[in-house]
């Protein structure tokens, strides 16, 4: 954490667990077994692998690959704009796909991603999101599996950063000041 930079907890390592455990049981429930797992780099990561061993505790010994995408830069606002930084190597045609990502927020990110995994062949494409900010949508998604919905603050933590920083935080915080 930097100097300057004073977090106030507002999801706890604890409230994590718990919800992360009962998305494992949802999604198990709702998606058949030849489902690919597709984690958006670089801010889900903690999450993924959260969800991942939630997931192989709920019998969903799914196969997984990353997408990197990105439309922030290193800044705190969305440019709009996503870039494919880094492509899958599975194959998606005639498979179910779970995306995977921190936070909903504008939903440009994830529907780009969405859209282009079904322009590809995917038969079916859902969306977990740890965190939905809804009051940031700028256009119209909605994710089948949520953690959380949040207010439209600056969130930071369990793999969500500012800049880079604070994405090891165990737990959800908003930078005051």
């Amino acid at each position: 954490m930097t100097p300057q930079d004073q977090i106030a907890i507002r999801i706890s390592s604890a409230e994590i667990a718990a919800r992360v455990e009962d998305l494992a049981r949802d999604i198990r429930a709702a998606m058949p077994d030849d489902t690919l797992m597709v984690p958006i780099l670089t801010g889900s990561f903690v999450f993924a692998a959260d969800l991942v061993r939630a997931l192989a505790r709920v019998g969903a010994d799914w196969p997984l690959d990353f997408m990197t995408l990105s439309s922030y830069g290193s800044g705190t606002a969305s440019s709009g704009k996503v870039e494919i930084v880094r492509d899958l190597r599975e194959t998606v045609s005639g498979r179910a796909v779970l995306l995977i990502d921190d936070i909903l927020d504008t939903g440009n990110t994830l529907l780009f991603a969405r859209n282009l995994l079904r322009d590809r062949g995917a038969k079916d494409v859902k969306i977990c999101a740890l965190l939905d900010k809804p009051a940031r949508r700028t256009v119209d998604l909605a994710a089948e599996f949520v953690g959380f919905s949040v207010a439209d603050e600056f969130l930071v933590g369990y793999g969500l950063d500012k800049a880079g920083r604070h994405r090891g935080l165990p737990y959800i915080g908003s930078i005051e000041g």
